[in-house]
């Protein structure tokens, strides 16, 4: 676990977290691994101060970890910097939660999985029931009745086929019943009326001059 910086740098730190009226950057605080956060006046936004993070010497920013609480601090979403005490509180909470993660790992692994034994024979089904009335029987018995149903099993499909037979024969007179009622009925009265307009048929007539009276 990161203990933070030294005593001199905590002291020089303290210094420059002092805010008095000549300074234009102070100190908000640093975290575990020797980050500064500092904070300056805006000069577009007089009320509101302008955050930025200042890495650990010689540290590439591509390797610079920011803990959620600074994260929070610099998006302006928690007005008050976080503690030395509680960046450790957190480290030491999620040390504890890897921890219990670890052992909670070990326990499932410890048990016996089904996954894990392909070699192990599977338990060979029922070949009775054991309830007589559900019909289950074993095989052996399956065959012999088998053979001696075979001469009604024949008798059961002429039967079938002679019923198919009457059905068909059934469905296609009605068939032909259907076809003659629709002769009988005619023709629908719709399809007799005239078709067109009804003045389609008409045409003027010539023009006939009339008689023309004397002028008086």
């Amino acid at each position: 676990m990161a203990r933070g910086p030294g005593l001199i740098r905590r002291l020089w730190f303290t210094w420059k977290m002092q805010r008095f009226p000549w300074r234009r950057k102070w100190l908000a605080g640093f975290d575990l691994e020797g980050n500064t956060f500092w904070e300056f006046k805006d000069p577009l936004h007089h009320a509101r101060n302008r955050r930025i993070l200042k890495p650990r010497r010689w540290t590439h920013l591509g390797d610079v970890n920011i803990p959620p609480q600074w994260t929070q601090w610099l998006r302006n979403t928690r007005p008050d910097p976080p503690t030395l005490a509680e960046l450790q509180a957190d480290v030491a909470r999620r040390e504890r939660l890897k921890m219990l993660a670890a052992q909670a790992d070990a326990r499932w692994a410890s048990k016996p999985s089904m996954l894990d034994t392909p070699d192990r024979q599977q338990p060979v089904q029922m070949l009775e029931s054991r309830d007589p009335g559900s019909g289950i029987a074993q095989s052996s018995r399956d065959k012999v009745a088998s053979s001696e149903g075979e001469p009604i099993s024949i008798m059961n499909s002429q039967e079938e086929i002679t019923k198919h037979r009457q059905v068909e024969q059934t469905g296609e007179t009605a068939v032909k019943k259907r076809k003659v009622k629709k002769q009988e009925q005619g023709d629908s009265p719709w399809k007799q009326t005239p078709r067109g307009n009804p003045g389609d048929d008409w045409q003027p007539q010539g023009w006939t001059p009339g008689a023309v009276r004397p002028r008086r």
